[in-house]
């Protein structure tokens, strides 16, 4: 056989393999959310292929008027957790919160449940994204105070570096200004 004739059956196996592949691929609509006193409303999507990977996992802004969109991408195995608008009218606070595992702390190959949650900050058109919290740390709850436009974070650090929580990690909680999502005080 000639070299052209293997190159040949090569480049077609290659791209029969590669059509065969996508062919499989399917999207999965997790939620729908309305952002309240917009346009707007939020997918949350993820988009799988044959052997159950996952290839790309986002938020899709959708303009309900002119049907534009914006998307909000996230790494491939993130975890997106909790998605909850926050408008407080009397502060000029119209915001997005949302709970997500985005990053390999530990360093394992991938993003997994002992990896920390991160809080992260979306304008309700999807237009700017800003995380919150430190990567290296683990939140574990949140709540919001209408009255004075805060979001109040508790956990932890895992300051022994062994991937669990115990009695000698660093506990501690969280204040932020939701208007200029800068820390006010660490307790």
């Amino acid at each position: 056989m000639t070299m052209k004739k293997i190159l040949l059956i090569a480049l077609i196996t290659l791209t029969l393999t590669t059509y065969g592949q996508d062919k499989y691929n399917y999207v999965n609509f997790n939620k729908l959310t309305e952002v309240i006193g917009t346009e707007y409303v939020i997918a949350s999507i993820e988009n799988w292929g044959k052997m159950l990977e996952t290839k790309s996992r986002y938020l899709l802004f959708i303009n309900t008027k002119t049907g534009e969109t914006k998307q909000v991408d996230f790494p491939n195995d993130a975890g997106i957790g909790k998605i909850e608008q926050v408008k407080i009218d009397s502060l000029g606070i119209n915001l997005i919160v949302v709970s997500a595992r985005t990053v390999d702390l530990d360093g394992k190959g991938g993003i997994d449940w002992n990896d920390p949650t991160q809080i992260i900050i979306l304008l309700p058109d999807g237009k700017e994204k800003t995380q919150l919290t430190e990567d290296k740390f683990f939140v574990r709850t949140w709540t919001i105070n209408k009255l004075t436009g805060t979001i109040v974070i508790t956990g932890h650090y895992d300051t022994n570096n062994n991937n669990k929580y115990d009695k000698t990690d660093k506990n501690e909680i969280h204040v932020y200004d939701l208007k200029t999502l800068k820390l006010i005080n660490k307790i």
